[in-house]
């Protein structure tokens, strides 16, 4: 989504209502639409066990960069205990990301190898793979039909990801509102398995693009989810390309 994968908010964002638009269309559209030169906000974060144990975490998120081929930084502040862990993420238009993870209490970082991006962020229900941008030559996309979502028109699309691809997903499929073109389900699957869904909600428009202040993220195999919440969300704000590297990375 212009975002990170989930971070920023809504990579999925879809084209126009014109009879005979094929799946790809749309997606494409979407991206387009979703389009910033950077974005900067501040995450609440509430992790929800299968207790319905809760946990509050905090991080500030930064992303400059055209979609597909950004760069962005994630890093918590709260609690004491998390704070200063950071990621940084370096999406490419042909191929995964690359993924490096600071930890301060360690003083070193270490690159997220692509066997691991399907464990979880640091305690949260995403995985390292939903943060990252996915640009629409990627996948291949089938439109699925139609459905209602939130009492919203939407478009079912199933998206697929091309040979060369690496995902620990085989298939997903999107839900994209038809009046403002903001995706606001994803289900991931793993062969016929569902293993994380993603709900996009509390649309709001700024800045000219359309945005969900909100994102759940659930696992249904470990019954838990993550409901991160958008504070203080900029968009095209002055980033320093410098502030998106290794050593940028290690500062606390």
């Amino acid at each position: 989504m212009s975002r990170a994968w989930l971070v920023a908010g809504c990579w999925w964002l879809a084209v126009g209502a014109l009879h005979g638009q094929d799946a790809r269309q749309i997606v494409a559209e979407s991206q387009t639409r979703g389009q910033s030169k950077s974005q900067q906000y501040d995450g609440t974060l509430e992790v929800i066990g299968s207790t319905n144990k809760i946990s509050l975490k905090r991080w500030v998120y930064q992303r400059i960069g055209s979609y597909g081929a950004s760069k962005s930084i994630l890093r918590f502040t709260a609690p004491a205990e998390v704070k200063g862990v950071a990621l940084l993420i370096v999406n490419h238009t042909d191929r995964a990301s690359d993924q490096w993870m600071w930890t301060p209490a360690l003083e070193r970082d270490r690159r997220i190898a692509l066997q691991d991006r399907s464990t979880r962020f640091f305690g949260t229900d995403f995985s390292f793979e939903d943060l990252e941008e996915r640009d629409v030559n990627q996948f291949d996309y089938k439109l699925e039909g139609e459905d209602t979502f939130d009492g919203q028109p939407c478009w079912k699309i199933e998206s697929k990801p091309r040979q060369g691809k690496s995902s620990q997903y085989t298939s997903s499929l999107l839900l994209i509102r038809k009046d403002n073109y903001v995706v606001v389900e994803i289900s991931n699957y793993a062969k016929d398995k569902l293993v994380r869904r993603i709900h996009y909600s509390d649309v709001q428009k700024q800045d000219d693009i359309w945005v969900a202040r909100t994102t759940e993220v659930s696992d249904p195999n470990k019954g838990s989810r993550t409901v991160l919440k958008l504070e203080k969300l900029q968009f095209n704000v002055p980033l320093k390309e410098e502030s998106f590297t290794l050593e940028a990375l290690r500062r606390e």
